[in-house]
């Protein structure tokens, strides 16, 4: 939230504070000129006079001073009317409320590390999202439709900022530069395009995975920093196919799901997350079947060759990536060793 969107929302209970801020002020100044009274004298006469609770005055007022004084009420009563209805306006409205809760949600993204970056939450940014949460991934959605903020984020766990992804300083609020990767979920192949060119110049390590309509915003994607693109109506078209034709294999595949539902699950792991011994070594020193009851199913090594069901003397190198077949509960075991 920005500062101007902050005074925006307390604008007008700044303004209530400084009346009765001015208004204290300028007691406290008349009763040490007219009346000649000392600080604390001069303040708490203004106090009882505003406050009107009958309190006996520090000594008797002079003419001048009994002027001042009914001038002192008159004005006080508008003013206290003012700030009272401000405040329970504020309150009662909610206003408050939310300042708060994105005031706590932007220091809590703040904070985050190596988390996924979505632009865009509609159907292939929710189930994006769904899968992320699946595997336990932190994540940041940024989203300016307000009635898909309403009915999908408000009221959620998830973590959010609302505004434009294509610009700038949303992208660093959402922490793009300690992000791991970013996905761009955006309707519109033109915004995704500028989300990719901006993200990328944010964050050159980052992994940036895109949507595209056609064929032409594929290549551009990729060449201006995308690493992969994804073509949905390509993969539904390609899906129904293959359901035509085998299945059973897609069926399978579905099977093999993070998402809790499923007996299987199919999970990649970075061999440094598993071991900090630089040096090779063999899959059977890694011992994951003994310690989780995962089976290995492939291995992907540091040069992009992938070894499918590799043997237990198959070598692996620090950037090896493993594909670990195992049921929900092993996974999850799985998972506590690597982050323990």
């Amino acid at each position: 939230m920005s500062l101007f969107s902050r005074f925006t929302i307390f604008r007008n209970l700044y303004f209530a504070l400084a009346a009765l801020l001015g208004i204290l002020t300028v007691g406290v100044v008349g009763y040490r000129l007219i009346e000649n009274y000392t600080l604390l004298e001069s303040f708490y006469m203004t106090v009882i006079t505003l406050s009107t609770v009958g309190f006996k005055e520090v000594r008797p007022l002079s003419e001048e001073g009994q002027v001042f004084t009914a001038l002192l009420i008159i004005s006080s009563f508008g003013i206290f009317a003012y700030a009272i209805s401000t405040v329970t306006r504020s309150i009662l409205s909610g206003e408050l409320g939310s300042y708060f809760k994105v005031y706590k949600l932007e220091k809590k993204i703040d904070k985050l590390e190596q988390h996924v970056v979505v632009c865009g939450f509609g159907r292939n940014g929710r189930r994006a999202a769904r899968k992320l949460e699946a595997y336990g991934q932190e994540f940041v959605v940024i989203e300016n439709d307000e009635q898909i903020i309403n009915r999908y984020l408000v009221n959620s766990k998830t973590m959010y900022l609302v505004g434009d992804a294509t610009q700038e300083d949303i992208l660093i609020k959402a922490g793009i530069g300690k992000a791991k990767s970013l996905l761009s979920t955006l309707s519109k192949d033109a915004d995704n395009l500028y989300v990719v060119i901006t993200a990328r110049d944010l964050n050159r390590n980052m992994s940036i995975i895109s949507r595209a309509a056609t064929e032409s915003a594929d290549k551009k994607l990729k060449a201006v920093g995308a690493n992969h693109v994804i073509m949905p109506e390509g993969v539904g078209g390609g899906h129904m196919a293959t359901l035509v034709m085998s299945p059973n294999i897609v069926e399978f595949l579905e099977y093999l799901s993070i998402d809790g539902s499923s007996a299987i699950n199919l999970e990649e792991v970075e061999v440094s997350q598993l071991t900090d011994r630089l040096d090779s070594m063999q899959i059977k020193d890694l011992a994951l079947r003994q310690q989780t009851g995962c089976n290995i199913i492939g291995l992907k090594t540091p040069e992009g060759e992938y070894i499918i069901n590799p043997g237990a003397e198959a070598k692996i190198t620090p950037n090896s990536r493993l594909f670990v077949l195992g049921k929900p509960e092993e996974i999850k075991h799985l998972y506590k060793i690597l982050n323990s």
